[in-house]
């Protein structure tokens, strides 16, 4: 008993570090199309940023942490719990310092496959929803690609039957919306890659239904969500600004609904129909929103760069998998 309090109050820990760690990586996905093209500073995007993926968290957080906590396994352990939250901030951490917007979504979900795999075997994991979000990671971003071409387009046609610099600052007002409903839309589909692996945990410990432990881990990961973003978001959020492709104002916009609508509908319409949201790449569906509006735009994007993110996207699968199979194989010898 003693070993299994400990364990839980490290996986506690470690999993508001998990929080920051997220905050500090994907706060770049719904700001940096604002950022990019000029409509506001860092510092104002991440007060909106902070305001609105806490709403986005509370209001719809549950959706999605259901799925992580009780839809790709049969139920997580405290030890299993601390595995995954470990493994999973060990390669969120290593990416984040080196400014590259990688998927915290694949990494705490390839942990609890590594922690499955383990614990259960391959028979113990759900391969039918784990299929449903595998597609969901490969078609959320060619989504969000496809809507930003399509808007680029549409507004680049608007603007050329209106006088631009009268349109100019409803453009901005709409880039600041659309960067508060990407921010929501990133709290319902986010919060749960830090709590979402407690939800069995705390309904346990707390005697609580798992509604009420749902919104009470959302507010606690949320918390530390809006620290990382301030303490650790800037590096990423620069990458995505500045260094993929040059954001103006149509591409900026552009990119920024269409991320914001993907995400928020592959957290909701799937709830709706499953009762279980889909916990997608909103990295992976800010970049191909920003390729999407970029290319449609005609504007040179940097090859590197993005080779660079594709390679860490590719490899935060295996890696992720190894490690918590690596660490939770390790404590259950320890323990045993």
């Amino acid at each position: 008993m003693e070993v299994s309090m400990i364990l839980l109050a490290l996986g506690i820990l470690l999993a508001f570090v998990m929080s920051m760690n997220l905050g500090g990586n994907d706060a770049a996905n719904p700001t940096s199309a604002a950022v990019g093209s000029g409509v506001l500073t860092l510092k104002k995007a991440l007060f909106f940023f902070s305001i609105f993926v806490f709403l986005g968290a509370v209001l719809q957080g549950s959706m999605v942490m259901k799925t992580i906590g009780k839809g790709i396994v049969p139920e997580i352990d405290v030890a299993g719990a601390f595995a995954i939250i470990l493994s999973a901030n060990i390669w969120i951490f290593i990416a984040t310092m080196r400014g590259m917007a990688i998927s915290t979504t694949h990494s705490i979900i390839c942990a609890v496959i590594g922690y499955g795999i383990v614990e259960f075997g391959l028979n113990g994991i759900s391969l039918g929803m784990l299929g449903t979000i595998v597609i969901s990671w490969i078609t959320s971003p060619l989504c969000s690609f496809a809507v930003a071409f399509v808007l680029y387009k549409a507004i680049e046609s608007y603007t050329n039957r209106n006088d631009f610099p009268r349109i100019q600052n409803f453009f901005k007002i709409l880039l600041v919306g659309s960067l508060c409903f990407s921010a929501y839309s990133f709290g319902a589909n986010d919060v749960a890659n830090a709590t979402g692996v407690y939800i069995t945990i705390a309904s346990k410990i707390g005697h609580l239904p798992d509604s009420a432990a749902m919104v009470l881990l959302a507010i606690f990961g949320t918390t530390g969500i809006i620290l990382g973003a301030f303490l650790f978001g800037p590096k990423v959020i620069r990458t995505l600004a500045f260094r993929v492709t040059r954001l103006d104002l149509p591409t900026g916009l552009a990119a920024s609904i269409s991320n914001a609508t993907v995400v928020y509908l592959f957290t909701t319409v799937p709830y709706i129909i499953w009762g279980y949201g889909l916990p997608i790449s909103t990295s992976y569906a800010a970049v191909g929103a920003i390729l999407g509006a970029s290319l449609a735009a005609k504007k040179k994007m940097s090859k590197n760069t993005s080779v660079y993110l594709f390679t860490y996207w590719l490899v935060t699968v295996p890696a992720n998998i190894f490690l918590s199979g690596a660490v939770v194989y390790l404590m259950r010898i320890s323990i045993a």
